[in-house]
């Protein structure tokens, strides 16, 4: 039992590993509930492995510098921001003119600090680093959604594909008007195998975040379309 004991760690050690863990459980909780690519796990391990490495740095070559003189211990530590660095790169995604997971990129970036102030001792400013990070997330996106609702960076291209009866075309287009304000593109034809119905293209732009979604909901209620096809564009 003895030597089980004098296996771990000492106290300090284990708090500022532990500390590592719950305080990337609550950067990585508001992930996970967002759904983003990077959530709970991702970030208690970028969070917990910082910690080890910045332990590592500070602990675990302390004998070599007497060996190598020239010898800089810190630089272990300084690797953890280009590795980072390839981390965020793989949450960021380009589609179109529209780019994703800048946000959640960054998150790993300072889940990566927190560890390290984690493994560094620096507890408090671990924690307050935390709170700072979790509360900007969450009202920034409640400010976002509240008081800049059209923000510019929000909207996404939409194209949407319908057949309706050739008589109804024009009570249709009012409803997709006032659904949609501002219809950037908008053609018809003819459906060959039935001169009484035609096919419509519409593109239109939603800010919406699940906006698919959103725009069938609103279809739903027109019943005088035959069939729907909803998708979002990227170019």
């Amino acid at each position: 039992m003895h030597d089980f004991l004098s296996f771990l760690p000492d106290t300090n050690i284990i708090i500022r590993i532990t500390a590592s863990v719950i305080l990337g459980f609550f950067i990585g909780f508001e992930r996970e509930i967002t759904n983003k690519s990077a959530g709970l796990r991702t970030q208690i391990m970028v969070c917990l492995g910082s910690c080890v490495f910045t332990i590592l740095s500070i602990y675990g070559f302390s004998t070599a510098v007497t060996v190598y003189p020239i010898g800089d211990p810190s630089r272990v530590a300084a690797q953890i921001i280009t590795g980072i660095g390839f981390i965020g790169a793989g949450t960021v995604l380009r589609q179109g003119l529209t780019i994703t997971g800048l946000t959640t990129a960054s998150t790993l970036w300072i889940a990566a600090a927190v560890g390290m102030a984690c493994g560094a001792g620096k507890i408090n400013i671990a924690v307050i680093s935390t709170i700072f990070a979790v509360a900007i997330l969450v009202l920034i996106r409640i400010f976002e959604l509240k008081i800049l609702p059209h923000n510019q960076k929000h909207f996404r291209k939409i194209k949407i594909s319908f057949i309706c009866q050739y008589d109804d075309h024009d009570e249709i287009y009012k409803k997709l008007s006032e659904i949609f304000p501002e219809i950037i593109d908008y053609s018809q034809k003819t459906v060959d195998d039935d001169a009484d119905k035609i096919k419509i293209n519409a593109k239109v732009f939603s800010n919406e975040k699940s906006p698919v979604l959103s725009i069938y909901k609103h279809l739903d209620n027109i019943k005088k379309l035959h069939s729907v096809s909803v998708k979002e564009i990227f170019d």
